[in-house]
Order: C-alpha cells, then sequence, then structure tokens
C-alpha cells in the first residue's frame, strides 16, 4: 500500500487528516434497500449511494436522485445477480453481451462469479458497463463515481481495467479495494482510497454497532472507505435476501444513530462523497482523453 498519503495532499487536506468516505451501496435492489438508503442520506452519516441500473428498482431510486440533485452518487457496475429467485440482467440484448448471461438471459450468481471472470468478454463488459452508465446520464443525472457490484476483482486487473478506462472516458472517480488497484490509481496521480476497505457485508451483524465504533475510534489518517448496505428488515427483504434481511437493518441501525454521528464528531473525522475525488480526476484525466 503506498506510504506517501498521496490522496490528503490530492484532495488538498492536511497528511494527518482523517478522511472517510461512507457509500451505501446495492441503490435501485428492493424497495426495503431503496428505503433506507434514502432515509440514510437524509438524516444519517451516509455521505453517497451507488445505484444499480439493471435492478427492478432502479427507476424508484432514479427518480429519487432527480429530485434531490445535492445528492452525490455513483454507478453500482452490475454484472452478478446473486439471488437465483430474484434475478435481473443486461440493459444491453443479450445477444450482444452472450459471456454476461446464462441460458435464461439473466446475469450468473455470485457462486458462478469464477467461472464467469475466467470466461468473460472484455468487450462485452465494456459494452455493458457503458449501457449502465449511459442509461443513467439518459436520465438526466450527473454521477460522480463508479464501483461495483459483488465482484471479487483481486487478481482479474484486466476487469478493474476496463472500469478504470470507462472511468477516465466518462469523468468520473473510481473506487479502489485492494491494494493492487490503490497503487495503480495512484500511480496516474489520482486520488484513491489509500486505507483499508470495509465491505460490511464482512462484518458480524450481532457486534456490528460495537466493531463499527471501534473502527472510527481507530480510523487512520489518509482515506478509508464504508461500503455499507443498509435496508429495512421486511418481508420483501428476507424473501429476497434472508441472510442479509437482519445484516442490512443492523447497517441502517448504526448509519442513522446518534452514537455514529457523535463518535465521528468527537473523532474530527471529516466525510467526504466522491465529488472531491471527481474534481481532481476530472482535471488530471484531461489529457488521457486527447
Amino acid at each position: 500500500m503506498p506510504t506517501e498519503n498521496l490522496t490528503n495532499r490530492l484532495l488538498g487536506y492536511p497528511a494527518d487528516a482523517r478522511l472517510l468516505i461512507i457509500n451505501a451501496d446495492d441503490f435501485g435492489m428492493c424497495h426495503a434497500v431503496n428505503q433506507a438508503i434514502m432515509s440514510a442520506l437524509a438524516a444519517g452519516v451516509v455521505r453517497s449511494a451507488t445505484v444499480m441500473a439493471p435492478c427492478p428498482w432502479a427507476w424508484h431510486a432514479l427518480r429519487f436522485l432527480a429530485a434531490h440533485p445535492e445528492l452525490p452518487f455513483g454507478v453500482h457496475l452490475t454484472v452478478i445477480a446473486e439471488w437465483p429467485e430474484y434475478p435481473w440482467g443486461p440493459l444491453t440484448p443479450a445477444s450482444r453481451v452472450p459471456t454476461l448471461v446464462n441460458e435464461n438471459g439473466h446475469f450468473y450468481n455470485f457462486d458462478q462469479m469464477q467461472g464467469f471472470l475466467a470466461g468473460v468478454d472484455l468487450d462485452e463488459l465494456a459494452t455493458e458497463f457503458r449501457a449502465q452508465i449511459d442509461a443513467v446520464l439518459g436520465f438526466g443525472l450527473r454521477p460522480t463515481h463508479l464501483d461495483w457490484h459483488c465482484l471479487r476483482l483481486d487478481g482479474w486487473d484486466a476487469v478493474y481495467d476496463v472500469m478504470l478506462s470507462l472511468a477516465v472516458e466518462y469523468g468520473l472517480a473510481l473506487r479502489a479495494l485492494f491494494p493492487s488497484q490503490m497503487a495503480k490509481v495512484q500511480s496516474l496521480g489520482l486520488p484513491a482510497n489509500n486505507r483499508n476497505f470495509l465491505d460490511s457485508y464482512q462484518v458480524d451483524p450481532d457486534t456490528k454497532a460495537a466493531h463499527y465504533a471501534e473502527l472510527l475510534r481507530a480510523l487512520p489518517e489518509g482515506l478509508s472507505e464504508w461500503a455499507i448496505h443498509p435496508g429495512l428488515a421486511s418481508p420483501e427483504l428476507l424473501t429476497i435476501d434472508p441472510g442479509g434481511n437482519y445484516r442490512r437493518q443492523t447497517d441502517y441501525d448504526f448509519l442513522v444513530s446518534a452514537s455514529a454521528k457523535e463518535i465521528i464528531w468527537q473523532e474530527g473525522i471529516i466525510l467526504l462523497d466522491y465529488r472531491a475525488l471527481q474534481g481532481v480526476w476530472r482535471e488530471r484525466t484531461r489529457e488521457m482523453n486527447k
């Protein structure tokens, strides 16, 4: 991991500043998730969300964002549909992206991901990712960044490179999750998360609140990012994501708690969103687009 605190310098903060992006992933997945994200954006410590354009409730999410242009958000690039009983597929006609879909025209599920990544055509992947970005832009919205849904990309540099190329093309920032990705982005002179990345699905929901509080108090200098997955426990969410119903509710509970806000204030943590990064990315990637 880079030792120099390049990101703080590029963003105009002192080297010892403790910066944190709290992003709500999966906006558009279902109604219970949408309601939680909307509430957390309004009343919690969430500073941005990322939209899953192919999902059934994406329209609902996009309408909300259109009504609230002050809210920063990104595109949650999606080519995995993790629940076979609740599938979604590409915005591109399936005949144009055959390596992205199963026999039913849906994206592959989580258990099939490694086989999918091994066989995916990168041009088809770029075509679908571009379609998802264009769908959001076509709604009259202006996203700040790209990230991705459910893909385990450690070791799949070519897939990350597709996303990086699209970020440069569209003037967006890009999430960096693994040290190799952080190093790649920073080697281009671009700001990125340069501290440990947190995926809330990897956190025990029974001890989550205490764990989050501990992590906030120990937050290092530099830019950290938390990918949080809020949802409101409900029959809908329980049916779609039985294991995530409680997990997502506990995320939501912490995000809107007085405790979260108090700890962040006490610790002097600076909450950011991707607008700060996007400005630097755009300035520094203009030359790449020439």
